[in-house]
């Protein structure tokens, strides 16, 4: 990767930047990297990196694995993001309805909000099935091919997803032109049943439905969706059944979170 840019803003920290992109580069297949990884997927030049590392390290965001002579994330990491959490009272009032929808479906019910170009859970209910993807609090999904990160670009204010978009235009250009049409339906769909969905576009064997929840949550526009195995979820089905449904459950959300104000 090459270097990156210097930001035009004299107020922007770039060393604080550098040490986020570090912590960036850890997902779910890349839970140890060494120095020499993150400088190639950063652009940052070796010794800033190992400064980095050690920096991190110290204040306890990574922690080094002196077997594997590579770092992980560190339990600091979770603790900054436990606040984040703890104050999004939609989880408690929306995680019992969750639950009955996800065992109704026997799938998944996800409760989430953007993060850059990607959305991300911050509440999940999982039904009976086993299915091949059983999301998490803080698993992290695309927007474009996904019904939560479609539902977001539909409802999200052109101010706040034009950014997004050329953020995500510029990332991938190929795949952002092959999801244009995906991207116009789902704003037909939003527009005519107050749902997007996803018929195994972005896994092949999970059809999903999403939609947002009427009223922000600090300013944030949230999204709820509901996956379920596509053997069992017909995309006609999607329409007519699950979308429906789902729809219920937010007004009910909805209506709790009116009642504890």
């Amino acid at each position: 990767m090459a270097p990156r840019p210097h930001h035009p803003d004299p107020a922007f920290a770039t060393t604080l930047a550098h040490g986020l992109s570090l912590l960036q580069c850890f997902g779910i297949g890349d839970s140890v990297l060494s120095n020499k990884e993150l400088a190639e997927r950063t652009g940052l030049s070796p010794a800033t990196v190992s400064r980095l590392t050690y920096t991190l390290a110290a204040r306890g965001l990574l922690r080094y694995d002196a077997q594997l002579r590579r770092y992980r994330l560190g339990s600091t990491t979770l603790a900054l993001g436990y606040p984040l959490l703890a104050t999004l009272r939609i989880r408690q009032l929306a995680r019992p309805l969750m639950k009955q929808l996800a065992d109704e479906i026997d799938g998944s019910v996800s409760l989430g909000l953007r993060d850059r170009t990607q959305m991300v859970y911050v509440e999940t209910s999982r039904g009976h099935d086993a299915m091949a993807f059983r999301p998490d609090i803080g698993a992290t999904l695309p927007m474009l091919p996904t019904a939560i990160g479609r539902a977001w670009l539909c409802t999200a204010l052109p101010r706040e997803s034009a950014p997004v978009l050329a953020a995500l235009r510029k990332a991938d250009q190929a795949e952002f032109r092959g999801q244009a049409s995906a991207l116009g339906r789902a704003r037909e769909e939003m527009a005519e049943f107050g749902f997007c969905t996803s018929r195994g576009e972005w896994q092949s064997d999970i059809h999903a439905v999403a939609a947002p929840l009427p009223t922000r949550i600090d300013g944030e526009v949230m999204v709820f969706n509901c996956g379920v195995l596509g053997v069992r979820m017909t995309p006609s089905k999607l329409e007519r059944q699950m979308g429906p449904r789902l729809l219920r459950m937010v007004a009910k959300v909805e209506a709790a979170l009116r009642r504890s104000r």
